[in-house]
């Protein structure tokens, strides 16, 4: 049987980001994905033009009749929009994953790539509350977990150990550190939690990353909806979205900040 997955996030009409990165994750992987959009944005590789988000009874009604026939293995959540939408989907997910427990995977889409906001600093606290809770793995970059914790990003490998730690105690069994941001030539990413481990890979230097982290966290998604480990996951996701990155430059998509290469295992090169 396939195994399926299920993404909440916001959708990017230029496709490198938000829903469409995700149900890509998902085919380039194996798994089948559904899909529940809590915003559209008109976006493409400048920039965020517009947002309207989707109401909270569509969002309600979208997760319900997932749940209701599909056999969901893995949950990702991505944008969430604010705190009425956030509110919405904890709820949801609190009653569906009470009849049925599956990993929940917690992106905390806060900025895009082109430094647009996309989660109001007042959404953070309903953040902390409804979402950290039901979360097995929350993967935030170095900026986004500055801003879960109120204070400033990360800047050594002590204050990434250090603000991980307190991003647990919020909650979530495992928080997966991204140190894309950081300085230096090599980019590792922290898990801790309960498989504790460093993922290092040299930096690739290329301005096509839009959607790094939707791609990463529903990579990871896809692992555990397939039974691996929040380690195993983690550890195939992280090769697999490095080997996305080196390819993205194959792609030639936009102008501005274009996206991974999802398929790089499947196309031939142009």
């Amino acid at each position: 049987m396939r195994a399926i997955a299920l993404t909440i996030a916001g959708s990017d009409s230029s496709g490198g980001a938000g829903i469409q990165a995700d149900l890509k994750s998902f085919s380039a992987l194996g798994v089948y994905g559904a899909s529940v959009i809590t915003a559209i944005t008109a976006q493409n590789t400048r920039g965020v033009e517009a947002i309207e988000p989707v109401s909270p009874a569509m969002i309600a009604a979208q997760i319900d009749a997932v749940f209701s026939d599909l056999n969901v293995a893995a949950v990702k959540i991505g944008m969430v929009g604010g705190v009425d939408a956030i509110v919405t989907v904890a709820s949801r997910l609190r009653r569906h994953l009470a009849e049925r427990p599956v990993p929940v995977v917690l992106d905390p889409v806060m900025v895009a790539k082109s430094g647009d906001v996309l989660l109001p600093h007042e959404a953070i606290a309903a953040l902390w509350e409804q979402l950290l809770p039901l979360t097995t793995l929350l993967t935030p970059n170095l900026p986004e977990a500055g801003a879960l914790l109120e204070c400033e990003p990360a800047d050594s490998d002590a204050e990434v150990l250090q603000q991980g730690r307190a991003l647990l105690d919020l909650g979530p069994a495992n928080v997966l550190m991204k140190g894309g941001h950081a300085h230096g030539e090599t980019c590792t990413d922290l898990l801790l939690g309960e498989g504790e481990a460093a993922f290092s890979a040299p930096r690739i230097h290329t301005k096509n990353t839009h959607g790094t982290g939707c791609s990463l966290s529903s990579a990871i998604a896809a692992g555990l909806a397939e039974g691996l480990t929040v380690l195993e996951a983690t550890r195939a996701a992280h090769a697999w979205l490095h080997n996305a990155i080196l390819a993205a430059d194959t792609l030639s998509i936009g102008s501005g900040h274009g996206p991974v290469h999802h398929f790089h295992a499947m196309w031939s090169n142009p």
